[in-house]
């Protein structure tokens, strides 16, 4: 039995943000929503759904985001 991608039945909704940038709230089933931002435009959160939505459907594993590096001291 071929394993469906975890964000396939994700549901993307467009937000404006108070810095007036976009984000994007992502649901997904049985899990807590998430934002991704900062977009600066709507045009640039519309691309991100739409390339997240086809590689969601492709069953491609999804890079994650990176928030920084953190080195040993």
């Amino acid at each position: 039995m071929e394993k469906k991608h975890p964000h396939a039945d994700a549901v993307y909704k467009i937000i404006e943000l108070k810095d007036q940038t976009y984000g994007v709230e992502v649901t997904i089933p049985d899990s807590y929503p998430t934002t991704i931002s900062s977009f600066a435009t709507k045009a640039e959160a519309e691309q991100w759904i739409a390339m997240h939505k086809e590689k969601a459907g492709e069953g491609t594993r999804l890079p994650r985001r990176r928030f920084g590096s953190f080195t040993k001291r």
